[in-house]
C-alpha cells in the first residue's frame, strides 16, 4: 500500500510587506466609515432615502429664508434661530443614525474583530461619537452657509456689510456643534446599550421627546427658582438655555430675549459641560464591559 502524498499549491497568497499603519490611521479609517455611514454613502439607496431627505429639507428651508430675506431685505431667522427650528430633525436624525453606527456592529458581534485589532476601547467609541458629532454639525451648519452666501451677495453696505454677516455666522455655527455635541453624545450613550436598532432607536427618542413635558410642569411651578431651572428636566431644553444664556439677541433678536434663567445662566453651561462629560465616561465605560465578555 502505497503512503499518501501532499501536494502544496500555490495559489497566489503572499505575505503582507507593506507599511505597518498605526493607531491615528485606524481611529481615521473608523471615523470616516461612521460620517460615510452617516449619510449613507457607500450603502445601498434604501439606506440613502432618510438621511437626504432630511439635508432636502434642511437646505430648502435656509433656501427659502436667504430667498425671502433677498426680497423683504430683512432677516427672517438668524443663523442660531435655523438651528433651534431644525433640532426637531436632528433628534430623528440621531434616532435613525446612532443605532446604524454601533447597535449593528454590536447585533452582529463583530466588536471582537474590532478589538483583536491594536485599537483601544476608547478609540472606537470616540471615533464613532465624531462621526456622528461631524454629521450633525455639517447637518445644521452646511445650511447657514447658504444663508451666509445668499446674504453676503444681496448685502448692499459692501465688505462691511459681508463683514457684519460672518460675525453673526460664526456664534450660530458654534450653537450647531453644541446641539452636535450634546445630541450626539445622548444618543450615541443610548444605542450603545442594545444590539437592536428598534429599540435604540425609540430610547434615543424617548428621551428627546419624553422628557419636554417635564420641562413644562416644572416652568409651572409656583416655585420662581423651579420656574428658573425647569429647562434643565430636558436635553432639548437644556441645549436652548445654553444659547439664550450664551447668545443673547442673536438667539432672540430685538432684545426680547424671553430670558427666564434668572441667574442660573452658568448653572445650565455647567450642566451641559457636565452632562456631555458624563455620557462620554459612560460610553467607554460601556464598551470595556463588552471587551471583557
Amino acid at each position: 500500500m502505497s503512503e499518501p502524498t501532499g501536494v502544496i499549491h500555490d495559489i497566489g497568497y503572499q505575505r503582507y510587506t507593506g507599511p505597518r499603519l498605526g493607531r491615528r490611521h485606524v481611529f481615521g479609517a473608523l471615523y470616516l466609515h461612521g460620517l460615510r455611514t452617516a449619510f449613507g454613502l457607500g450603502r445601498s439607496a434604501k439606506a440613502k432615502i432618510f438621511p437626504w431627505l432630511v439635508i432636502g429639507i434642511v437646505t430648502l428651508v435656509a433656501a427659502g429664508v436667504t430667498a425671502v430675506r433677498s426680497q423683504l431685505g430683512e432677516v427672517v431667522m438668524t443663523y442660531a434661530q435655523f438651528a433651534d427650528n431644525m433640532s426637531w430633525l436632528v433628534i430623528f436624525f440621531v434616532a435613525v443614525v446612532a443605532p446604524e453606527l454601533v447597535s449593528r456592529d454590536l447585533h452582529s458581534g463583530v466588536l471582537p474583530l474590532y478589538f483583536s485589532r491594536p485599537l483601544p476601547r476608547g478609540d472606537y467609541a470616540l471615533a464613532k461619537l465624531a462621526a456622528l458629532g461631524s454629521a450633525l454639525w455639517l447637518l445644521l451648519g452646511a445650511p447657514q452657509l447658504v444663508m451666509f452666501l445668499g446674504a453676503a451677495f444681496t448685502t448692499k453696505d459692501g465688505m462691511s456689510g459681508v463683514w457684519d454677516e460672518l460675525l453673526d455666522l460664526l456664534p450660530g455655527l458654534l450653537y450647531a456643534a453644541l446641539w452636535a455635541v450634546v445630541f450626539a453624545s445622548v444618543g450615541l450613550l443610548i444605542a450603545s446599550l442594545t444590539g437592536k436598532r428598534a429599540f435604540a432607536a425609540g430610547g434615543v427618542v424617548a428621551v428627546f421627546l419624553m422628557t419636554a413635558p417635564i420641562v413644562g410642569i416644572l416652568s409651572i411651578m409656583p416655585s420662581r427658582t423651579v420656574n428658573e431651572l425647569a429647562m434643565l428636566g430636558s436635553p432639548t431644553a437644556l441645549v436652548h438655555a445654553v444659547g439664550q444664556y450664551t447668545l443673547g439677541d442673536l438667539l432672540v433678536p430685538g432684545g426680547q430675549t424671553g430670558n427666564q434663567l434668572g441667574g442660573f445662566g452658568p448653572v445650565y453651561v455647567a450642566v451641559a459641560v457636565l452632562l456631555v462629560a458624563a455620557c462620554v465616561a459612560l460610553l467607554f465605560a460601556r464598551y470595556r464591559k463588552v471587551a471583557a465578555r
